[in-house]
């Protein structure tokens, strides 16, 4: 009963799901970019990325729960970070974190057709790998261009995990609380392993959970302060990971 359930679900994803997914995808896009021209860069993030990553999850399906809510105050700006098991990860921090989410990305990616016009309507900050000071003056320019609400979004392992563990974390999340004086918002995604792995296209209904922490105020820019809030952090998020993957 089990492989018939497994066969025919895997039929839905190629026939339904991952048709459906694409297109919208590509409609949210371009709709994104529409919203934060005639808009604001704002309305694109909360409520056309937000929409695209409940439904996403509903097609496939996967059931969020949300735990630690009362810890988000929507007034205040955060760097928030996760930890990074799946695609899925972005549909949860998009669906349900309910903040004016702003990714860091890669300067590339402004050239690639489509994907650098949608990242740029919609606010996301350019930086230049192994270039600290633009960095940071990428994110002040970002930050000082939106009001309140506004998650700047860093994957801190800078990868998936092929098998679930937490990988060691990279600095950047932690420069950027630092210098720009911003408390981190710190993320656990648990489950999302389960419904999709890396480096796959097969994918599984489930049951997965968004967890969210107390904030952690930053201290000075010395560099021993950056480890000590990278080692918290990381503390933190393995909190509420099973043992087996902290």
């Amino acid at each position: 009963m089990k492989r018939i359930a497994f066969c025919l679900y895997q039929i839905y994803s190629w026939l339904v799901f991952y048709p459906l997914g694409l297109l919208l995808t590509f409609v949210t896009g371009w709709l994104t970019v529409l919203v934060a021209v005639l808009w604001s860069p704002e309305a694109a993030g909360r409520y056309v990325a937000g929409s695209w990553g409940k439904v996403m999850a509903w097609l496939t399906p996967i059931w969020v729960s949300v735990e630690g809510a009362e810890h988000l105050d929507r007034s205040r700006s955060y760097v928030v970070v996760c930890n990074h098991q799946s695609q899925y990860d972005i549909f949860l921090v998009y669906g349900w974190l309910e903040l004016d989410l702003k990714w860091v990305v890669k300067a590339e990616l402004r050239k690639v057709p489509g994907v650098g016009i949608g990242c740029e309507k919609a606010g996301h900050i350019f930086v230049e790998r192994g270039n600290p000071e633009q960095t940071s003056r990428a994110v002040s320019e970002a930050l000082a261009g939106v009001g309140d609400g506004v998650g700047i979004l860093f994957f801190a392992e800078g990868t998936r995990s092929m098998d679930g563990k937490l990988l060691p974390f990279k600095k950047g999340a932690f420069r950027t609380a630092v210098s720009q004086g911003l408390p981190i918002l710190p993320i656990t995604i648990v489950g999302t392993r389960e419904v999709q792995r890396s480096k796959s296209m097969l994918i599984f209904p489930g049951k997965v959970r968004l967890v969210i922490h107390p904030a952690i105020e930053p201290g000075n820019e010395e560099v021993q302060q950056v480890l000590d809030l990278l080692t918290h952090t990381r503390e933190v998020i393995a909190s509420a990971l099973p043992a087996e993957l902290s």
